[in-house]
């Protein structure tokens, strides 16, 4: 069995408008999504790549999300955010792998 490669993303929060539903992101840089892109073996949806994520003690699946400008985007659920007690514009770091 091998193990498949970890991407680290550092980079700050961002939700996708002011609503406090609103959907709450992180960029995965333009090199690692370019080579994600050509590595993923298994997409869903319009171009979807499932992965897992870990950010402190929360691990969690979840898909990125493709852009027209490139780079993917990881939501962060909220239950994430809660339980890391994460907001809009703070830096963080997380780790990915390809499911």
């Amino acid at each position: 069995m091998t193990l498949k490669k970890k991407y680290t993303v550092k980079g700050k929060i961002f939700a996708y408008s002011v609503d406090p539903t609103s959907w709450y992101f992180i960029y995965v840089d333009k090199k690692d999504s370019a080579e994600i892109k050509n590595r993923a073996t298994k997409k869903v949806g319009f171009g979807f790549v499932p992965v897992e994520v870990t950010l402190k003690k929360t691990i969690w699946r979840t898909t990125l999300f493709p852009t027209k400008e490139g780079p993917y985007l990881i939501s962060l659920k909220k239950m994430v955010r809660q339980k890391e007690d994460l907001f809009a514009g703070e830096r963080i770091t997380l780790t990915f792998r390809l499911l």
